[in-house]
């Protein structure tokens, strides 16, 4: 499902303004995205949500309707049957041609999920190394806080603004990243937010059921702008250098590890935007997606001649199951080459800008832990379960008793 689908379904274009239209929840039910959290009790075998078999409806009927004729035809017509050696021959190009489709989406699904985790590892280590290593200037201490929080903030809204380019929504007004990034000087600030028609109901049917005459184009709010639409996490991630220049420069981050370290990070970001836009801009090539497609149809609309002589009217059916089985493996490779879209079967990018947002935002929420004070606490049981005492109970041990006890934690 690509990246309109859903708020097309929806009844909202990409422009993220939120109009009128109420979707009916036929609609809604196989749209995504995804959520985690629930846990559904139906054996797979029964489930719908998520399932590509309203993209197989139209096709299904077809192959039905054309397996009839054909069987009609042989029976009170003409036998036009086929030998039905050509099902082991073009079974074996089909089944190679669909096994390669398969396995090159699922490449770049498992690729886009593991750079959604490099980024959500880097960021939370790059603001945990502000947070913590940046000190904060004597008369200064509540600026410097607010600012290494803003920086915070920054790192969350890349994330957030990655997420909407990998959707190709270019703009800065939608409601999870407007108010992160209000305030800075971004290009996409200064362009008019173009939004997409209400759809109709009957383009709304014709696009769950997977017509491609009714898919939008979901580049066109990139394609030919009225005025320069920029690069907003490239532009998020110039304000963050910015500010640690600044900290380094006025001598509150001067370790050289801290520094290597984050602006190593920094460069591991803006490498994880350029492969996922990778992912987004180098799609299969038209040239396998054609033949594939055509390799594929071509032994569906062969197989009632080739099964009529065996099977006589259960050709029908067995070339509907036939198809179902070839069909659904051609969709999910279909639906999981982009894993960045709002598809039901697509990463849940919501989920994962929710949870960095969450870990930056705990973070961020005590100050930096004196080393101290955390580790010689009277609760904290330094060896236990051999000692139940506390630090300064266990600091009055000699050091000789201290090692015996460290020696007695080792379980055979």
């Amino acid at each position: 499902m690509d990246s309109s689908r859903t708020a097309f379904v929806n009844g909202s274009g990409a422009s993220g303004i939120e109009d009128d239209f109420e979707p009916g929840c036929f609609f809604s039910y196989f749209t995504g995205p995804r959520d985690l959290e629930h846990h559904s009790r139906w054996p797979y075998f029964f489930r719908m949500y998520g399932s590509v078999i309203p993209l197989m409806i139209l096709p299904l009927a077809f192959v039905a309707a054309w397996s009839t004729v054909i069987t009609t035809i042989c029976k009170y017509l003409h036998n036009i049957a086929m030998n039905p050696v050509l099902l082991t021959v073009l079974g074996f190009v089909v089944g190679l041609s669909l096994s390669f489709r398969s396995s090159t989406a699922y490449e770049r699904y498992n690729e886009g999920r593991k750079l959604w985790a490099q980024l959500a590892s880097s960021t939370s280590s790059l603001a945990r190394l502000v947070w913590v290593h940046a000190e904060e200037r004597a008369g200064h201490e509540k600026e410097d806080v607010l600012d290494k929080v803003a920086f915070c903030n920054m790192l969350v809204a890349f994330a957030v603004a990655l997420k909407h380019q990998l959707r190709f929504e270019p703009y800065t007004c939608y409601g999870d990243v407007d108010p992160l990034v209000r305030h800075l000087p971004l290009t996409a600030q200064e362009a008019p937010v173009r939004a997409e028609p209400d759809p109709s109901a009957w383009k709304l049917l014709g696009w769950v059921l997977g017509l491609t005459m009714a898919e939008p184009n979901p580049r066109q709010f990139v394609k030919a702008p009225p005025r320069p639409l920029g690069n907003v996490p490239l532009e998020l991630l110039s304000h963050c250098s910015a500010y640690l220049k600044r900290i380094m420069d006025n001598n509150t981050f001067v370790r050289v590890p801290y520094q290597t370290s984050a602006m190593n990070s920094m460069a591991l970001l803006h490498d994880i935007q350029q492969g996922t836009n990778r992912i987004v801009a180098t799609p299969l090539p038209l040239a396998y997606s054609i033949a594939i497609s055509q390799i594929t149809w071509v032994y569906i609309l062969l197989l009632p001649f080739q099964l009529f002589n065996t099977l006589g009217w259960i050709t029908v059916p067995a070339s509907v199951f036939a198809a179902y089985i070839i069909l659904g493996i051609a969709l999910i490779g279909q639906e999981i080459e982009n894993p960045f879209d709002e598809g039901v079967n697509d990463l849940p990018l919501d989920t994962f800008c929710d949870q960095i947002r969450r870990d930056v935002h705990l973070i961020t929420s005590r100050p930096a832990s004196d080393a101290d004070s955390l580790l010689q606490r009277e609760d904290h049981a330094v060896l236990w379960p051999v000692h139940g005492g506390s630090y300064h109970d266990i600091r009055a041990e000699s050091l000789e008793s201290i090692r015996k006890l460290l020696a007695r934690r080792v379980v055979p």
